[in-house]
């Protein structure tokens, strides 16, 4: 087993190969003064089971484009297997056509990262499930739940707590953190005005005296997060926090977060956490190295993935 790490996240790479008590391969990704980018793999991969560690967030077309260079480089020095680890999927909230004349971009990010030469993909918490299929390779989609149920379990008492969507598309994916915890389920009923504002509609569901706890799989403005908040500390919330998987965090989303009425937001540091997001007050990330090491572990020894989360 090889494992190779691009700079879009190098330290939940490092944690990803203590937890399998390995080493990153060697290798240097730098840039010329044009800014195109140059990779040399410094260590001897032929017939190597190569795994790639690279998420795809901001900026997302410059890490995009070191993930296909570092692979056609692994291809050319005749790795045997090359395997994706995208702890972040760039572009999967362009899964569809939103209008006409207009591109399906997740679906190519897939055409690129498979013609590059990768032979299998592991990637976390997809924005929609069904972008699995958008991959002619075979693309294992780990979820982050068992790592936010056990941090929910250590710090909530469960028989007052209710799980609540920010919207009626993520219903599934809150209801699955619901299950694990026996817990109730609420829905924020909420309707976009326009793009990046949020307008916080209608409560389903009982929160009143409860702690609140909002899932998502990708915080990126916090709008939804901060007018979710309130509408639930409205409605006779005793407290609201959220778990979400990846922390984009864009613009200025740390500020307003910081500034807002959640008690907490916990992300994953499936995106490296940014300084203004590690000195925010009120910001949490949980490592999900050894949920991916253990997956990287399996795919490995030619076991099962999806057992993981039974």
């Amino acid at each position: 087993m090889k494992l190779v790490s691009g700079n879009s996240n190098r330290a939940l790479a490092e944690q990803i190969a203590d937890y399998l008590d390995s080493d990153l391969t060697r290798c240097t990704v730098r840039r010329f003064a044009d800014q195109e980018i140059f990779v040399e793999i410094q260590e001897n991969v032929r017939g190597a089971d190569v795994f790639v560690i690279q998420s795809t967030s901001f900026p997302a077309n410059d890490n995009l484009m070191e993930l296909l260079i570092l692979v056609d480089a692994l291809r050319r020095s005749s790795a045997r297997r090359i395997t994706a680890v995208l702890p972040y999927f760039g572009y999967a909230r362009q899964d569809r056509r939103a209008a006409g004349r207009t591109p399906i971009s997740a679906k190519l990010v897939a055409n690129l990262i498979t013609h590059a030469g990768v032979d299998r993909v592991l990637t976390l918490d997809l924005h929609a499930g069904q972008i699995q299929g958008f991959f002619d390779i075979p693309t294992d989609n780990l979820y982050a739940a068992p790592v936010l149920t056990r941090d929910i379990k250590e710090r909530y008492k469960l028989d007052n707590t209710v799980i609540v969507s920010p919207d009626v598309g993520g219903v599934v994916r809150a209801r699955a953190i619901a299950k694990r915890i026996d817990s109730p389920l609420a829905i924020v009923d909420k309707r976009r005005e326009r793009p990046g504002e949020s307008e916080v509609m209608n409560i389903i569901g009982s929160v009143e005296g409860r702690d609140c706890i909002l899932v998502d799989d990708i915080v990126d403005s916090g709008g939804t997060l901060c007018n979710a908040a309130e509408a639930l500390l409205d409605k006779g919330a005793t407290s609201v926090t959220a778990y979400i998987t990846h922390g984009v965090l864009s613009g200025g989303a740390v500020a307003r977060i910081s500034s807002s009425k959640l008690k907490e937001l916990v992300i994953t540091n499936s995106i490296e956490p940014t300084t203004a997001i590690n000195d925010a007050h009120n910001i949490r990330a949980i490592s999900v190295a050894p949920l991916i090491g253990e997956a990287i572990n399996r795919t490995f020894n030619e076991q099962s993935v999806s057992s993981l989360f039974d």
